[in-house]
């Protein structure tokens, strides 16, 4: 499903791409009923494993920095964050 994703330890994977890491936060119990995944990084590619993620599990992704459910192309909670990630470290100056 996703490539690359080391999974080695099955409550906590990582995804890792070239600007951009995922880590999934998938807990213990079995069934799953939710995961949260923490992305670092930079750019817009890390959005496509994201939905292909939701999409092979059939469930919706919430961005907790905008508070709503997102759609691929929706990025403002992402962008949002990369700015005030910036801002913070002083980053883009």
């Amino acid at each position: 499903m996703l490539p690359g994703a080391d999974l080695s330890d099955p409550a906590w994977g990582v995804l890792s791409g070239p600007t951009w890491s995922v880590e999934l936060s998938i807990g213990a119990a079995d069934p799953v009923d939710s995961m949260m995944l923490h992305i670092r990084g930079a750019g817009d590619e890390v959005l496509t494993p994201v939905f292909e993620l939701a999409g092979a599990l059939g469930c919706k992704v919430f961005d907790c920095s905008a508070g709503d459910l997102i759609t691929p192309g929706g990025t403002s909670g992402w962008h949002g964050f990369q700015r005030f990630r910036d801002r913070v470290t002083g980053e883009g100056r």
